[in-house]
């Protein structure tokens, strides 16, 4: 009986075409469905107007943005306009460019009635949903590239890449800037996170794509308003809006690193809940039902 067993052909493999997809599968399944969807054109368009607008603007007028940070420097260096722009898309460019397509990136499946559909497939609910956040993350993070490129792009041709003056007044040459503008948009980036993960919930919850993408805009704008007001001055730097400025710390010398430690445990509080609300009502979504 032992020599029988031993010599018992092993379980044949399931055909490929009957395997489950994985994560990374579905992943990829989502990044071409974001591909042909006009609204992600449509904010990686705003991402590349915007800073051709501030430029253009710049050589209409002799004033420059010098109540912001790196706004006296515009106009002698490049490599002083992506962090100007950083600071004008917090306010509203960003949370309305990841809300585009984290906010209907549910909603927009609910509202064709191919969500059923996925849903009833072979899949896992949290492969899809997780999935569907790592493809707004992308999204997310290819739209500051592009934000951030063509705007040092654009000032590198027009007023050169030549050495920054840091928030603490020293002088940074052009690769260490070039270094530390990268780990600037690493810190730029938990904040938009957060906001995917919050549209993402609201995307979910809501089943309606306008609902979450006005619904998370105008949490980041509250948060803004909030953070103004002085008797509120408490709560300021735990508000998500506030994070958006950590990437600050980063230009200064030596590093500021105090900033961006607590952005990234912020930014964690806000975005990890959001996630997992958005999880649970996913997997527990109706198929019968929608």
């Amino acid at each position: 009986m032992s020599a029988i067993a031993e010599r018992a052909p092993a379980p044949a493999a399931p055909p490929a075409s009957r395997r489950r997809p994985g994560v990374g599968a579905i992943y990829r399944w989502e990044l071409r469905k974001l591909r042909a969807q006009k609204r992600t054109f449509l904010g990686f368009g705003m991402a590349v107007i915007v800073p051709i607008i501030f430029i253009v603007a710049l050589e209409l007028q002799k004033g420059g943005p010098n109540d912001v940070p790196f706004g006296r420097y515009v106009r002698e260096t490049g490599l002083a306009i992506p962090p100007v722009l950083l600071i004008f898309g917090s306010i509203w460019l960003f949370p309305l460019i990841v809300a585009l397509v984290a906010g209907d990136i549910v909603a927009n499946e609910d509202g064709n009635g191919t969500l059923k559909t996925i849903l009833t497939r072979s899949v896992d609910r949290h492969q899809v949903f997780v999935a569907k956040t790592l493809a707004a993350i992308t999204y997310a993070l290819a739209a500051l590239l592009l934000f951030a490129g063509v705007g040092l792009l654009l000032g590198g041709v027009r007023y050169g890449l030549h050495p920054l003056t840091s928030l603490s007044g020293t002088r940074i040459e052009t690769g260490r800037a070039l270094e530390l503008m990268a780990a600037a948009l690493g810190a730029y980036l938990l904040p938009v996170i957060a906001v995917a993960a919050i549209a993402l919930l609201l995307s979910t919850v809501t089943r309606n794509s306008a609902a979450a993408i006005v619904g998370a805009l105008m949490i980041s704008l509250l948060m803004q308003l909030v953070g103004i007001i002085s008797g509120l001055a408490a709560i300021k730097p735990y508000l998500l809006s506030t994070q958006f400025d950590a990437w600050q710390g980063l230009l200064r010398e030596p590093a500021d690193w105090a900033p961006v430690v607590r952005a990234a445990w912020v930014c964690a509080l806000y975005a990890a809940p959001a996630f997992l609300a958005g999880l649970a009502v996913f997997v527990r979504r109706d198929v019968a039902g929608g």
